[in-house]
């Protein structure tokens, strides 16, 4: 039962073989040469395959573009799976270095190699995304899992930079030891850097930036901040910044400055440590501001002198040294030999030498320092067995068109790398061959122990020549350590020079004579000498280390401890070639330890474009990576090995004793399969738990049958489903017509049922019918008879009355006509009334004619009370300024209609009073202030002038009390008349503004007569007047029209006559003095 459970469970598995595109594992390919091997990626890459297998080693082809392969249901769908289980993928061998790690207690480490831009930093960050997902939870193991993964933004902002071949690359080789408890916990982690491109501070090539981080401060940090590190936003003004690629498309350097400082703070940097760093960084990026010029001694030497001491004393500011003790360092060098000390000058060249050597120690000291106080941090607290798990990211092999001292030592680390990959396979593959008793044979390989001994042999080797060379006494330069290069590994067969033994040999003959070259693993290398001397000796002046000592700044002493004088070492320190030498042993040493698992980074192209495959690029990486030598390696024995339960289940379709179920033992399966398929015997082995398949073509064969048996069986299943279907058909139908043919007789008989039962209901209702007429024919019959008989006696009953009362009737008949009619004519005429109401509007004239001449009285009398009705409905809308208004209105019309010509044309005007602004015009300020009372009307008039009938402008003003004449252009008040000592007002009954204000004789106003006057607004003047006279005095004031009045000038009385004049002056009436005793006007 528990056989058949597992054989179960296991069908639903899927195999690495299942819709395979192109070759999954290379180990299978057949051919194998380096055609195929190029075609097959091609063909997966096409298809977004980006992973392919070599055995265990996982090939990762960069796709420049995001698959949707890396998601959470990813990560469950490779979690606890066999190896070959699924289609390649880098989850596949995280999740099988994991469950070695937890379930077999196996220490692992995962080698990630490539050239920049293959995407070795990526597949670093998804091995430890895919543990930290599939690792137990908890608090302190979510707080560690986040430290882990977030030292890694910390550490490319300090340790990437943009290059021409990658925007994200890692100038430093980094390896990772994650350790984790039994239960496949992590606690922590050890970080360890490898050779960080520190030349890169002072100097990138065309198309590159620096480090990130001077780039994210300057873009992301705020304006304080800034001012704070006494920097500016501007990168052209720094000199160690590159400005053609400063902005890189698709980066945000301020979000990733943000995410920067997030990061810092989880892994567990205080705040006075992250601005001790931040200033380390603005003072490497103000030393490169830093320019000397020459200056002459008086014995003849030449010495150096700071151009601009400004940025000097910045950075004496930020990192706390004596501005003197840095100005003397950059300009002195003090050589001590045994109890002697010698100080000489630095010329301009030295002086930019040891500025740009500061610079570059700094900042590599101060990386190296953030990569301790991160390991400080995500170190493990506890003290129990620590199961490790290590990740290498490192450079791959480089091939330039000039290569340095730089690219000399990674090829070095490369080769070790490749001569522990070959070793450990091999002793992986002999350790699974005596696991499984199957005969070990030895396997032909290239061993590249040769060239690692070349470069690394304590005696002879190229570093230890370095090193030597740069210790001798004398003269030394790159051109006498390549003369010593020729002299000692002339001989070698992999050493190559213009002035070597074997140049003879050579086809080159374009090989210049300062370079040699290397045959490596993965080909001929050729190094320009230039510079390795100077790039070993790594050299920074004493005076420099004391100065950055001597700082008040925590962080900068304590990154140059050397300088402290009390501890002064005369031994030379270390070279940089010594230094890698011994990180690399550490490294190897620690990765022998250790169960490998490979991931091999490919960039398929130079423009970081996606569904871009160049032939050539991946050619040469894959000779530089040695990767068809690891599938030689791999196929040396057994191509293909796979545990007998998988075997059985995939191919059991071939043979009819194990199809469909086997009962036995699966390796017994397996070898009754084998036997009826007849495959030689040499071609397969038996191992304990496993089948081993010698050649990939059969494989291939067994794959064939097994497809060819799967389209049978697929056809078999085909064929019985088919006939199933179809009888399931056949007795579904029917079935479908016997219940049909049982509804249909069912409804037939329904249907007959309810037939007979509507023909009885009809016949009974036509009888029924029948009967109901018969019986209404008599009863109607019956009705007619008595009703007859009711109006008979009720006629004869109404002559008996008629003839009893004929005498009272004759008598009262006429008047009750006559009462009757005249209420129907007065109800009919009220009714027509009702319906044929005039408008509400008191000028409507219209109202309905009278219908009977006895009504005349009564038709008067309701168009009077219907007239004085809709008047009040109309005076009940006005406010009370229109009840106002319209008052003045009706007291014109009672003082001036039909009286004065000129009154029908003020009755459309409005009375508006103040005519003019006195309290908005600053003109009639002072006449304003003069005023105290509300000001009723305000105009201009015309004062006629007695002596010659001439008009002078003047501003008439009527207030409450008085009445004021005012000078129209000085607004000085001229005349002021109380509203009792006015007696009357004259004016003519023509069409003209003329009036004549009378005062009382005596007064004090009367001293010089009374007033003529002429305005365009007089009935408005004269009734406003009027009323406030009326409401002042309580008496009407008398208002005289006639066409000649008499007017008082001083003491004589002049008459003002009024007469017709011409139209030569148009509609302008004229005012002319006759005489001592006439005044006439002439009016158009």
């Amino acid at each position: 039962m528990g056989n058949e459970e597992k054989m179960a469970k296991m069908e639903v598995k899927t195999s690495l073989l299942d819709n395979m595109i192109g070759v999954g594992d290379m180990v299978l390919l057949e051919p194998l040469n380096e055609d195929s091997f190029i075609n097959n990626l091609k063909k997966r890459f096409d298809h977004s395959e980006v992973y392919t297998y070599i055995g265990s080693v996982v090939i990762s082809i960069n796709p420049y573009r995001s698959l949707p392969i890396y998601t959470p249901e990813k990560v469950e769908e490779y979690r606890n799976r066999n190896f070959y289980e699924l289609s390649p993928h880098i989850f596949a061998l995280s999740d099988e270095a994991y469950r070695s790690l937890r379930d077999q207690d196996k220490d692992q480490c995962i080698l990630i190699t490539g050239e920049s831009g293959a995407g070795k930093t990526e597949a670093s960050k998804l091995v430890m995304s895919y543990v930290a997902a599939v690792c137990g939870k908890g608090a302190e193991v979510n707080q560690v899992k986040e430290q882990l993964l977030q030292s890694n933004p910390v550490l490319e902002a300090f340790g990437n930079a943009k290059t021409v071949r990658n925007d994200n690359s890692s100038r430093f080789g980094k390896y990772m030891d994650i350790e984790f408890d039994f239960k496949g916990d992590p606690l922590g982690g050890v970080i360890s850097n490898y050779l960080l491109e520190k030349s890169r501070v002072v100097k990138q090539p065309r198309g590159e930036r620096n480090f990130h981080i001077f780039y994210q401060i300057l873009s992301g940090a705020s304006e304080d901040f800034l001012c704070k590190l006494k920097l500016e936003r501007d990168f052209s003004r720094y000199n160690y910044l590159g400005l053609d690629s400063a902005k890189v498309n698709g980066v945000d350097d301020a979000a990733n400055f943000r995410t920067v400082r997030n990061a810092m703070q989880i892994v567990g940097f205080m705040d006075h440590e992250t601005q001790s760093v931040f200033e380390v960084v603005a003072a490497v990026l103000k030393l490169g501001n830093i320019e000397f010029k020459p200056e002459s001694r008086v014995n003849g030497l030449d010495e150096s002198k700071i151009k601009d001491k400004n940025e000097l004393k910045e950075i004496c500011e930020l990192t706390g040294i004596d501005q003197s003790v840095l100005e003397r360092a950059f300009s002195f060098r003090t050589v001590e030999a045994k109890q002697e000390k010698v100080s000489t000058t630095l010329n301009v060249a030295q002086a930019y030498y040891a500025r740009d050597a500061l610079a570059k120690n700094l900042y590599s000291r101060l990386f190296s320092w953030l990569v301790t106080r991160i390991n400080e941090s995500i170190k493990a607290q506890t003290k129990v067995r620590k199961k490790v798990m290590g990740v290498l990211d490192i450079y791959g092999f480089e091939i330039f068109e000039d290569n340095s001292f730089e690219q000399f030592i990674i090829n070095y680390c490369n080769e070790k790398l490749q001569q522990i990959f070959i070793e450990l396979t091999l002793k992986e593959e002999q350790e699974e061959y005596i696991r499984e008793g199957i005969e070990w044979t030895h396997i032909e390989y290239f061993n590249n122990a040769i060239i690692c001994d070349l470069i690394e042999n304590n005696q002879t080797g190229i570093l230890a020549m370095l090193d030597e060379e740069c210790l001798r006494p004398g003269t030394v330069t790159d051109d006498t350590f390549l003369e010593k290069l020729n002299q000692v590994c002339a001989t070698h067969q992999h050493f190559e020079s213009r002035m070597s033994k074997c140049s003879r040999f050579l086809n080159d003959t374009s090989l210049p004579h300062s370079c040699f070259r290397i045959q490596h693993y993965a080909g001929k290398v050729m190094y320009q000498v230039e510079g390795f001397v100077d790039k070993n000796n790594d050299l920074l002046y004493r005076d420099l280390s004391q100065a950055m000592w001597k700082a008040n700044h925590s962080l900068i002493k304590a990154l140059f401890p050397e300088g402290n004088p009390a501890k002064i070492n005369l031994k030379r320190p270390p070279t940089a070639g010594s230094q890698f030498k011994a990180s690399v042993a550490t490294l190897m040493k620690n990765l022998q330890t250790k169960n490998p698992n490979y991931i091999r980074c490919i960039k398929p192209n130079d423009k970081k474009a996606a569904h871009v495959f160049n032939d050539a690029l991946v050619c040469h990486q894959i000779r530089y990576l040695g990767l068809l030598e690891n599938v030689r390696v791999r196929r040396a024995g057994y191509a293909f090995r796979q545990a007998y339960e998988p075997c059985l289940e995939r191919y059991k379709m071939l043979c009819k004793q194990t199809w469909p179920h086997w009962r036995g033992p699966a390796r017994a399966g397996v070898e009754v399969l084998f036997n009826e398929l007849e495959i030689p015997e040499e071609e397969f082995s038996f191992g304990r738990s496993k089948i081993f398949i010698r050649n990939p073509r059969t494989l291939f064969k067994l794959e064939d049958l097994r497809k060819q048996r799967l389209e049978d069986l697929a056809t078999l299943i085909e064929k019985i489903y088919r006939g199933w279907k179809c009888r399931t058909h056949f007795l579904l139908m029917k079935k479908s017509q016997i219940v049909i043919a049982s509804w249909y007789r069912r409804y037939a008989q329904q249907k007959k049922y309810q037939k007979i039962k509507s023909s009885a209901i009809i016949v009974q209702s036509y009888i029924r019918g029948w009967k109901a007429r018969k019986l209404l024919r008599e009863l109607k019959h019956q009705k007619r008879c008595n009703e007859a008989a009711t109006v008979i006696a009720a006629y004869w009953h109404g002559t008996q009355v008629r003839r009893e009362y004929r005498k009272f009737f004759r008598a009262n008949a006429g008047r009750k006509i006559y009462e009757f009619t005249l209420q129907r004519l007065m109800q009919k005429y009220f009714l027509e009334m009702k319906n044929k109401m005039p408008s509400l509007s008191p000028i409507d004239k219209n109202w309905p004619a009278r219908p009977y001449l006895f009504l005349d009285s009564t038709h008067k009398e309701l168009k009077r009370i219907f007239h004085l009705w809709r008047c009040k409905k109309y005076r009940d809308q006005f406010t009370d300024q229109q009840k106002l208004i319209y008052e003045e209105k009706l007291e014109a019309s009672e003082l001036f209609k039909d009286k004065k010509a000129l009154y029908p044309a003020s009755v459309g005007q409005p009375f508006q009073g103040a005519y003019l602004e006195i309290s908005k015009n600053p003109k009639y300020k002072k006449l304003k202030d003069a005023v105290d009372e509300k000001i009723i009307i305000a105009e201009v008039v015309n004062k006629i002038n007695r002596a010659n009938g001439k008009a002078t402008s003047r501003i008439f003003l009527l207030t409450k009390n008085n009445v004021l004449l005012a000078d129209q252009k000085s607004g000085n008040i001229k005349s002021e008349v109380p509203l009792g000592d006015v007696t009357k007002v004259s004016m003519s009954s023509q069409n003209d503004g003329f009036f004549a204000v009378h005062l009382k004789e005596g007064s004090g106003a009367a001293g010089k007569g009374d007033f003529l006057l002429s305005s365009d607004h007089l009935i408005e003047m004269a009734t406003k007047l009027y009323r406030t006279t009326l409401s002042q005095t309580k008496q009407k004031l008398n208002i005289e029209i006639s066409d000649e009045f008499l007017v008082q000038f001083r003491q004589d009385k002049v008459c003002v006559k009024f007469i017709q004049g011409s139209q030569k002056n148009g509609n302008i009436p004229t005012c002319k003095r006759k005489n001592n005793r006439l005044l006439e006007v002439a009016v158009p």
